[in-house]
């Protein structure tokens, strides 16, 4: 769609219009020359993509720079077992795919079964620091101004010219910045461990390119400067980004030289998978970077039966998700299920008393206290956090009713109960609703267990509210 022309909000467009504002962005917009096309060259379940062939031709692609390849290349989708799909074109400049063009014209079933999809789709993406490596003639992105300075810094932060070593350094550091400035902090679960692997990668090539320990928060920085006019949230929060990557970097090296040296201890010819793992999970060594120190001393790691392992640890931890989903809870006693039925409360009390932007990110649970980690860009103030505080307390003292029902998912949020939506939930689930007809004060799918009463409680108080990472704020309260 361009300015000027009429648009139809059930698409005004398909193959022909979509290929030809491709063509137009690249040739005439960023004046780059195309070197080849690619199309769906069709197999024995999907016809060769002949429609984009033909418009390919008629905007000026000479026949031999029309190349088809299989579904392997040229097949979209779906994501998961089913869901839209259909054949793709893509686009090369200097050798690189630039643009790739999906047209979601089938419908793919449970069973691989393909169905003709109406309305038809187009998923048009670029990699922009692709186009980025073409317009500024370089040979990789690692040459361009997206990635220099940070080459630069490390350059002079480095003791030689490992620049491979160099490059990875570069990139998870910057990867990492973007993490922790969305709220996610390093642990051994979920986006926590991806970060963590990546901090955790670069402290090890940041060691190979002989920077010296301790430098590496010094290029969030770089970072944040390269960014500030994008992503202010960086600039904002460049204190916490560094100390939650010093934290990573020291904590990781306190395992790193017992690991290494475990790892030099190992003489068998191969690397089981149980020694890989025991690295993994013992000292904190991700299984490529246990796969890249193999390959140095020229040894195999096996693979598959670490990944057996690795099994029986996501069973354990998938435990530790169930807990989770319960509210963090420690165990189950008397203590616990009345500060499990306090973080509803509290929940509840945030939204009304900072906005409805606050969500719960996070909680744990013992005997003595609660922490309750929520969405929030700012610090707290005294009185909203005494407004809270009294608001719980009030709801204390209404002696109000906790009950729940199961119903659908789809129920639950027609009933507007709240939930993560984006964990994996089964047919039916449990709602627990704090208070009755007009006094329902909290509504949210959650697995119990829960006091019966709220009077059960005694006196809410908030000991410490504090940053946890950028747009988390943490409480931790007691009961009294």
């Amino acid at each position: 769609y361009r300015p000027g022309e009429p648009y139809s909000p059930k698409g005004g467009y398909f193959k022909k219009e979509a290929i030809e504002y491709a063509h137009e962005f690249i040739t005439k917009e960023m004046n780059l020359k195309i070197d080849y096309v690619s199309i769906f060259g069709g197999d024995e379940d999907v016809p060769e993509d002949k429609e984009s062939y033909e418009v390919w031709k008629s905007i000026g692609i000479p026949e031999d720079k029309i190349k088809k390849f299989g579904r392997e290349d040229n097949f979209w989708g779906p994501t998961g077992d089913e869901g839209p799909c259909g054949p793709t074109t893509e686009i090369y400049v200097d050798g690189i795919e630039i643009w790739n063009i999906v047209f979601n014209e089938y419908s793919c079933q449970k069973d691989g079964a393909l169905k003709p999809l109406e309305p038809k789709g187009v998923d048009t993406g670029m990699g922009l620091e692709r186009l980025a490596v073409a317009m500024q003639k370089k040979e990789s992105v690692f040459d361009t101004d997206l990635f220099q300075p940070l080459i630069e810094k490390i350059d002079e932060l480095s003791e030689n010219d490992n620049k491979k070593a160099k490059r990875i350094v570069a990139d998870h550091i910057k990867a990492s910045v973007f993490i922790i400035s969305d709220g996610v902090v390093p642990s051994n679960t979920e986006q926590g461990y991806i970060l963590r692997r990546l901090i955790r990668r670069a402290v090890r090539y940041a060691d190979v390119s002989g920077v010296k320990e301790g430098k590496l928060s010094s290029l969030v920085n770089i970072v944040a400067e390269m960014y500030k006019d994008v992503y202010t949230n960086i600039l904002q929060n460049v204190g916490m980004i560094k100390d939650e990557i010093e934290k990573e970097e020291e904590k990781f090296r306190k395992t790193l030289k017992k690991g290494l040296k475990q790892f030099e201890n190992i003489n068998e010819k191969d690397i089981s998978g149980t020694d890989a793992f025991v690295l993994f999970s013992t000292y904190g060594f991700p299984l490529e970077m246990t796969v890249e120190l193999a390959k140095e001393k020229g040894v195999e790691v096996d693979i598959d039966s670490f990944n057996e392992e690795m099994k029986k640890h996501q069973e354990i931890s998938k435990a530790g998700a169930d807990k989770k989903f319960k509210g963090g809870l420690a165990g189950h006693g008397e203590m616990e299920i009345k500060y499990h039925t306090a973080t509803h409360l509290i929940h509840q009390a945030l939204r009304e008393v900072l906005g409805n932007h606050v969500l719960q990110k996070g909680s744990n649970i013992t005997s003595e206290r609660l922490r309750f980690d929520f969405s929030h860009p700012e610090k707290m103030t005294d009185g909203e956090k005494k407004k809270v505080e009294d608001l719980v307390n009030e709801k204390i003292k209404e002696s109000l009713l906790v009950s729940f029902e199961e119903v659908s998912l789809e129920e639950a949020k027609e009933k507007g109960a709240l939930g993560v939506f984006e964990e994996k939930y089964g047919d039916k689930v449990k709602i627990y609703q704090i208070g009755e007809g007009d006094t329902i004060f909290s509504l949210e799918i959650c697995g119990g267990p829960h006091v019966n009463n709220t009077s059960e409680l005694g006196h809410f108080k908030i000991k410490k509210e504090e940053a946890i990472a950028a747009g988390v704020r943490r409480i931790k309260a007691i009961l009294e």
